[in-house]
């Protein structure tokens, strides 16, 4: 049997303090179970083990916390109940913090090279979780505790192991370590790669355990960074992108990582949380507009949902949570349908930004967040991809600000182009900088990096589409290129008289523009039946630090060379967002192609906190949508309302009465 991944969980928290004497009191197994029922969930994520390292089932451990009744088995009585309502119980396990271990077996917590304990929080007096090291003894301590949990809850629906980020140390063992692999403790860098040594052997061990004991066990690491799903996928049964956009995660930390995890043929899922900020946040209820929000986008990209919430510690659930999650579940469940084991159809691949201190001097910030963040104002359908993805079944890919092209890349690529695809480099992606080689396909040889902190772009004949008649400012320095022989040049760079400094400058900000350059603002290069576009700043970056509109007037403007059809065209708003997923066979056995149309507006309500509270629905949008044959039919789900349309040179053509919210667009 394949591993099950639930479509609508609870991950019920219950990190519980040892101070807390009436643990699980008021707990009724039923009521709390039926309450899970009444709110549309079929999977809730159980505590074996908190981050306080006390357990919460009968055992003979010391660990068993002591505020529980001896013979209450809380975690024994959730699982058995919730199993009577038809509902999975994956176990929790607590991981890098323990404070029972920390206390009892100080040897056993990391140390920074100054021999200081690590710890979350600030200082030794302020709360917070010691962490735990892997190197040491603690390894087999948690591994005797899972063995535990794996033989007495047989056969287990999934184990979830929390807190598993890569954690260098100067412990003893960890150092020992260290040494046989041939490593320096005394360097930074080496002691983070050794960490990961650690964290990758660990969870092999672990999810050996969960699988020999319970074959159809799901089983997660959390944690851990999902830029590195490529390599560490193989530890995992699923994936779960937790991402509370008001507990510091943001609205943005979701859609751009699913659009890498969805590539990889496991199931995955988002995760967010019922409360008004972060884990743990008692009294604090988001507004549904918000959760019903997040839970859409994760549906508009063929996730699963999860929404976090705690377990009082007397047992008992916040019934306002549960009127606020059995609402929006309420609404999963009525679209899952036309969601479940979608595929997204995506036209575009963009390239990942590496991370690590290799990366060098032209590593730019916010450049996947720039890129997803234009993108998806754009309406373009796009993944997120690394040099092993299967970049042929894109008709573009783009290459954002820093992405370094070797030979091996170099070849694939111009092959590709050659081939009938498309490519968009921009910044110091494809050019002969930072010890890097160039991609001669660009088309373009460098000159150097501008000297000016602050330049002008003049747009020009083939690019100037919708963009007002102004030399606009780049705030970010940009590379002087010359444009080889056929390769066509676009705009030009406009040079101040001079750049700003203490003891020579002009009004407020930046000196005006006074020189028209050569330089290109963006090149086109015709290769095989492809073609190559550049833009030689890191535009992707500079839009999400300025949110200048005419940078994404550029991107666009040159997309129009390199993918003159896109999959979508719709006239909306720029904060709409669209999304296509295509079922291959629907629950009524209609293969069938789904577009997802989001609309709501998180406000800044305060310093730091972005919330969504009102919906405003949008009516009359114009969409076209490329398909390979006429549609049969097209309809709104949930409401299987027909919609009429007009079909012509392979696009349909219609209009979207209503969006209040999230609307899906059903092409059968």
């Amino acid at each position: 049997m394949p591993v099950i991944v639930a479509s609508r969980q609870i991950h019920l928290d219950f990190h519980t303090g040892p101070d807390v004497p009436d643990v699980g009191r008021d707990f009724d197994a039923r009521a709390f179970a039926r309450t899970m029922k009444r709110a549309n969930v079929n999977s809730v994520t159980v505590f074996a083990k908190c981050h306080h390292g006390l357990l919460y089932y009968p055992t003979k451990r010391a660990e068993h916390h002591p505020g529980l009744k001896p013979a209450l088995d809380l975690l024994g009585d959730q699982i058995e109940a919730l199993h009577v309502e038809g509902i999975r119980a994956p176990i929790y396990l607590s991981v890098q913090c323990d404070e029972y271990a920390a206390n009892t077996h100080p040897e056993w917590v990391a140390r920074k090279a100054d021999s200081g304990q690590v710890k979350w929080g600030d200082g030794v007096f302020k709360p917070g979780w010691q962490i735990l090291d892997m190197s040491t003894a603690y390894q087999d301590y948690l591994a005797d505790q899972t063995a535990e949990v794996l033989r007495r809850f047989k056969p287990v629906d999934g184990i979830f192991f929390d807190m598993c980020w890569d954690q260098p140390s100067t412990t003893r063992p960890f150092i020992d370590g260290m040494r046989s692999a041939g490593l320096d403790p005394e360097d930074a860098a080496q002691r983070q790669r050794h960490a990961r040594t650690v964290a990758h052997a660990y969870m092999r061990r672990f999810s050996q355990m969960v699988k020999a004991a319970s074959r159809n066990a799901s089983v997660y690491f959390n944690g851990r960074k999902l830029h590195d799903l490529a390599e560490e996928v193989r530890f995992q049964e699923q994936i779960e992108i937790e991402a509370l956009p008001t507990g510091g995660w943001g609205y943005l930390f979701f859609p751009k990582n699913v659009r890498f995890a969805r590539t990889f043929a496991k199931p995955y899922l988002g995760m967010t949380a019922r409360f008004h900020k972060s884990w743990a946040d008692f009294g604090g209820l988001k507004p549904q507009a918000a959760l019903e929000y997040e839970t859409a986008q994760m549906l508009a990209h063929g996730a699963r949902c999860s929404i976090g919430d705690q377990l009082h510690p007397r047992g008992t659930l916040d019934r306002g949570a549960y009127q606020l999650i059995g609402g929006v579940y309420d609404r999963v469940a009525a679209r899952e349908p036309w969601c479940l084991d979608a595929t997204s159809v995506a036209e575009i691949g963009l390239f990942q930004v590496p991370t690590g201190p290799e990366v060098g001097i032209a590593r730019t910030s916010g450049t996947d967040e720039g890129a997803v963040r234009m993108l998806a104002q754009l309406k373009l359908q796009f993944d997120v991809v690394v040099a092993s993805s299967a970049l042929e079944r894109y008709r573009l890919i783009i290459l954002p600000d820093c992405i370094r092209i070797d030979a091996a890349l170099g070849k694939r690529l111009a092959a590709y182009v050659r081939a009938g695809g498309c490519v968009l480099a921009t910044g110091s992606s494809g050019l002969a900088v930072d010890g890097a080689g160039a991609w001669d396909a660009l088309g373009v040889g460098l000159v150097g990096l501008s000297p000016f902190q602050h330049t002008y772009l003049r747009f020009g004949p083939g690019i100037d589409r919708e963009v007002p008649p102004s030399d606009h400012i780049l705030y970010d320095k940009g590379w002087q290129v010359r444009p080889r022989p056929g390769t066509r040049a676009f705009g030009r760079v406009i040079e101040p008289y001079f750049d700003r400094r203490w003891d020579h400058f002009c009004s407020h900000q930046q000196t005006p523009g006074a020189t028209v350059t050569r330089w290109p603002i963006a090149t086109l290069r015709t290769l095989g039946k492809g073609c190559i576009g550049y833009i030689p700043f890191a535009v992707f970056s500079a839009f999400n630090s300025h949110g200048n509109y005419p940078y994404r007037l550029l991107v666009r403007n040159l997309l129009d060379h390199l993918l003159p059809d896109p999959l979508v065209r719709i006239v909306a708003p720029t904060g709409t967002e669209v999304t296509v997923m295509r079922q291959k066979r629907g629950p009524d056995h209609a293969a069938r192609t789904v577009v997802h149309l989001l609309h709501y507006s998180p406000e800044r309500r305060t310093e730091k906190l972005d919330i969504v509270e009102d919906v405003v629905p949008l009516h009359d949008l114009d969409l076209s949508l490329a398909l390979a044959k006429k549609p049969r039919r097209c309809y709104l789900a949930p409401e299987v309302k027909d919609l009429h349309f007009a079909w012509n040179n392979g696009r349909v053509h219609l209009t979207v009465p209503e969006v209040v919210g999230h609307a899906l667009v059903v092409f059968e």
